[in-house]
């Protein structure tokens, strides 16, 4: 029997049917992203450090939650222990506020007008490129039992050097070194091949440069002393060495190949220079010895 109301002629609608899926991208929670990538990189550090491996199972059980104990009773003391990890924080805070090492430095010696806090002071302006602050603080320091200090002396050679003053850092230099025969710094060595150098003395210049390459912990000081071969009309010899600057970082690990790009990128440069100039030479060579017959 029909029900009232409603036409028995006419057809009842249909139901929309369901369409099928075609491939809807379902969104992650940000969130949940997070989360998921912080447990990750928290079970890698579980592992690589060797930590217990019920750590893995608390991560993924609980979450932010366990990753927020695991980087305070786990990440942080690492990264505190690391000297690469504190070398990097400073690095970030140095360009965050580039004024705070000073500022602390200089309340320092406010307090306490010591040759410590002195120092203190003058290698955060030396680090900042000042230095004629830094050699006034420098000479400051350089007083009473700390008169002949090697470190404070190296300090002002550096801020001498800074200030265009070669000259004034090798006399610094060698008073260190006759006040502190037993004092060793290749940096300093570097220092004072360089004020050497610039002072005019090239013979003196390449001898230093010579024995600074034989143990020197990075290629700045061969690719000086191939430089200064090569300024000086020694070809060979700034081959040599720019050859053996290239050898010994293609032989190295990879970091130290990235620490020393810029000198391994220099000796390459040379050895291009150095390719003309040699035929160039040569030429001339031969040109002479045919004028002679």
């Amino acid at each position: 029997m029909p029900t009232k109301g409603i036409d028995p002629g006419t057809r009842r609608p249909a139901a929309p049917r369901a369409r099928p899926w075609k491939g809807r991208h379902t969104r992650m929670s940000p969130l949940l992203l997070i989360s998921l990538l912080l447990q990750a990189a928290c079970c890698v550090h579980v592992v690589r450090s060797g930590r217990p491996l019920y750590w893995i199972f608390l991560l993924l059980a609980f979450s932010l939650l366990a990753v927020l104990v695991y980087v305070c009773v786990a990440v942080i003391p690492d990264l505190r222990n690391d000297p690469n990890a504190r070398r990097s924080l400073k690095r970030v805070r140095s360009i965050l506020d580039p004024q705070r090492e000073q500022r602390d430095a200089s309340r320092r010696l406010e307090v306490a007008d010591t040759p410590e806090n002195r120092r203190r002071l003058a290698e955060t302006l030396l680090a900042q490129g000042d230095y004629a602050q830094a050699a006034e603080h420098y000479q400051g320091a350089l007083r009473g039992l700390y008169s002949d200090d090697p470190h404070l002396m190296l300090g002002l050679a550096k801020a001498q050097f800074g200030l265009g003053q070669p000259q004034q850092a090798r006399q610094t230099l060698d008073a260190l070194i006759a006040a502190n025969p037993s004092f060793r710094s290749h940096d300093g060595h570097l220092l004072y091949a360089r004020a050497v150098e610039d002072s005019g003395d090239t013979e003196a210049a390449l001898h230093e440069y010579a024995t600074l390459a034989q143990g020197y912990p990075g290629e700045e000081a061969r690719v000086r002393y191939a430089q200064l071969l090569q300024r000086t009309a020694r070809p060979d010899q700034a081959k040599a060495v720019y050859e053996q600057v290239l050898r010994h970082a293609t032989a190295s690990p990879k970091h130290y190949q990235r620490e020393q790009r810029i000198w391994v990128g220099q000796a390459r440069k040379g050895l291009r220079e150095l390719g003309p100039q040699r035929l160039i030479q040569s030429s001339l060579t031969c040109a002479a010895a045919r004028g002679m017959h």
